[in-house]
């Protein structure tokens, strides 16, 4: 379990085994989350919230939000309040994060001579503040007939009005805030930012919920942004800067490019050398079947086509083509000492078929111990679930 902290928030990371259940996960981090909230702060905006991550998976895809019109501040309000939700909610999506953040805010600059001058200090003007914004209970109107709940609010929400509230009186009269200062219109947090060819942005990081597949999720995803895109204003631009996929599919465009090159490099020497076309065709057919029988069974058995299952097969097809080089080579030498070819393919056969499972078992043997590591690897290998971790964070702002 490790931990991080930054300006009013905080970021915990707990990591469970592989053979944790993620149902099970999820309830203990729920349940000391439930525990913890009576010695948490009252004031906190929101709750603590946790997602599910597996830290070996890489970005899935980032999205920028701009607008040439509107302010940074109600650009993250629609990101956050909107888009972002809708994107978490995608079948496949375990969370979503932010790069430059700007939740709007009002911004209250005390020039703290003039305040020393009026016998005030920061933290007296703090609490006028605090005071003057706290949603409060109203109480009730009780009549003969009904009773009404008063459902008013006391929260300030413009720089205006902030300007207007009393933090003390001084000689009978009201000191404000404008006596002391200004409040503006402004983001909460004014040291962190982000820009897109040099206009200011939000950027959307997504990442991949465990055990959802990575191209099936970023088109789910690119798929529901069009309709979000019709939905906010027209102003806000939202642009895709990447997706993992892109390297994904070129890499596994490159192994089976690697592949189909092999098997066909192979089948061209066993021409040129042996100069029978019978002789070649044996190991041209082998080698498809044996692929096909090795993906029927990977089917089966809930195995995926990845990069690492492509790799495997790529070295199985040399061990195919060795055993059925050695194999042909054998029965043709024994086919030109003058046998007939069905008594050379038995003779031949019969001589080299324990060499042949020998050296099959010998190279077998070197890539045995892939399926007995832990860790990661068994996601790859076994199908087994990735260890899961789970970020949980609060934030704790002042008035």
């Amino acid at each position: 379990m490790s931990s991080a902290s930054s300006l009013g928030q905080t970021s915990i990371q707990v990591e469970f085994n592989l053979d944790r259940s993620l149902d099970g996960a999820t309830q203990d981090v729920q349940a000391a989350i439930n525990a913890a909230g009576g010695q948490l702060p009252k004031n906190l905006p929101n709750p603590p919230t946790y997602e599910k991550v597996n830290p070996a998976d890489a970005l899935l895809m980032s999205i920028a939000i701009t607008s040439p019109d509107l302010p940074i501040a109600k650009v993250d309000d629609y990101v956050e309040n909107y888009l972002a939700p809708q994107i978490s909610r995608i079948s496949g999506v375990g969370l979503v994060d932010f790069h430059g953040q700007q939740k709007p805010a009002v911004r209250v600059q005390i020039d703290p001579s003039v305040a020393a001058a009026m016998g005030l200090s920061l933290e007296d003007v703090r609490s006028a503040i605090g005071t003057a914004t706290v949603n409060s209970p109203k109480g009730t109107l009780d009549g003969h007939r009904q009773s009404l709940t008063l459902d008013t609010t006391d929260q300030i929400f413009d720089a205006s009005v902030f300007n207007s509230v009393i933090v003390a009186y001084r000689n009978g009269a009201p000191v404000r805030i404008s006596d002391l200062g200004k409040a503006i219109n402004g983001v909460e947090d004014v040291r962190q930012a982000a820009w897109l060819n040099g206009e200011r942005a939000v950027i959307i990081d997504v990442h991949k919920q465990p055990g959802y597949n990575v191209n099936q999720t970023v088109q789910l995803v690119k798929d529901a942004l069009p309709g979000l895109q019709r939905t906010l204003p027209p102003s806000i631009v939202v642009r895709i800067l990447g997706d993992r996929t892109q390297t994904i599919r070129a890499s596994v465009g490159d192994v089976q490019f690697t592949m189909v090159i092999s098997i066909s490099l192979v089948v061209l020497v066993m021409f040129l050398f042996l100069r029978n076309s019978r002789a070649t065709l044996i190991p041209s057919v082998t080698i498809p079947v044996s692929l096909l029988a090795t993906c029927a069974v990977m089917y089966l058995v809930g195995y995926t086509i990845d990069n690492v299952s492509l790799m495997a097969l790529t070295i199985a097809v040399g061990f195919i083509i060795d055993d059925a080089v050695v194999m042909v080579e054998n029965i043709i030498r024994h086919i030109e000492a003058g046998e007939r070819p069905l008594q050379a393919a038995l003779i031949g056969s019969r001589e080299i078929g324990f060499t042949v499972l020998s050296m099959t078992f010998s190279l077998t043997a070197v890539f045995l111990p892939l399926l007995l590591m832990g860790g990661l690897m068994d996601d790859c290998f076994a199908n087994s679930p990735s260890p899961r971790v789970w970020r949980s964070s609060s934030r704790e702002l002042s008035p």
